[in-house]
């Protein structure tokens, strides 16, 4: 299902085959791009999820052009689950193809575009992992938004290293109070060393249900924009 009408499917290169993305551009001349990573793909997880429509959304009403893949063996991206592993190398293979083409549209040096990643439950861990190797690689990423992060089924890296700097400019950690499948506790925990805040909704469950668009409205406020 699209997120609009002007939703485009491509399959673009990857390390194992192709892989299956919906882009969504903004009317305007875009203002950076930005990749949401979806939840789990062995527990129903796709680019359709609703939290991810919901952060590709916020970041498309920001100006960003908003790129979702699915993961492998998801939809028509090649290869099998591979625990975060493969996922972060086709993430990276995918920006790296859209970054080169963002920046040829708005007209900036390549390492003048602004990026932003986004994830959401086992997404969130694979957009940290590639956070971690952008930085390792020498590219800024600009924004990092966690929703639901998956801490107590996948290695998360510090998104603030004691020993090194962060991982993005600006990161925004989301958690629902009644998480049944991460608890809010686990995610405190793995925040708390690195002082790392943890915006918390009340009442929210895993999946955001009825609170998609406070989701929505809260990434879109902490970059000092209001969606519609």
């Amino acid at each position: 299902m699209p997120m609009n009408a002007q939703t485009r499917r491509l399959l673009v290169d990857g390390p194992v085959g192709p892989v299956d993305v919906a882009v969504d551009t903004p009317a305007g001349l875009p203002r950076g791009l930005a990749l949401v990573a979806h939840p789990h793909p062995l527990f129903g997880g796709t680019l359709d999820n609703k939290v991810a429509q919901t952060l590709a959304r916020a970041w498309l009403q920001l100006g960003f052009v908003s790129v979702r893949p699915n993961f492998r063996g998801v939809g028509q991206t090649a290869g099998t689950h591979d625990h975060g592993i493969g996922e972060t190398d086709d993430l990276l293979a995918v920006l790296a193809q859209f970054r080169a083409d963002v920046a040829q549209q708005m007209g900036v040096e390549l390492n003048a575009l602004p990026l932003a990643l986004a994830g959401f439950s086992f997404g969130a861990a694979v957009a940290g992992r590639c956070a971690q190797a952008l930085q390792q690689q020498g590219v800024a990423l600009q924004h990092l938004t966690l929703v639901g992060t998956a801490v107590t089924r996948f290695v998360v890296p510090q998104i603030r290293p004691s020993s090194a700097p962060p991982l993005a400019e600006t990161v925004l950690v989301l958690h629902g109070e009644q998480d049944e499948v991460v608890p809010l506790q686990a995610v405190l925990d793995w925040a708390r060393p690195q002082q790392l805040p943890v915006a918390v909704f009340p009442g929210a469950g895993h999946f955001f249900h009825g609170q998609l668009l406070p989701l929505r409205d809260w990434v879109c406020r902490w970059h000092g924009a209001v969606c519609g």
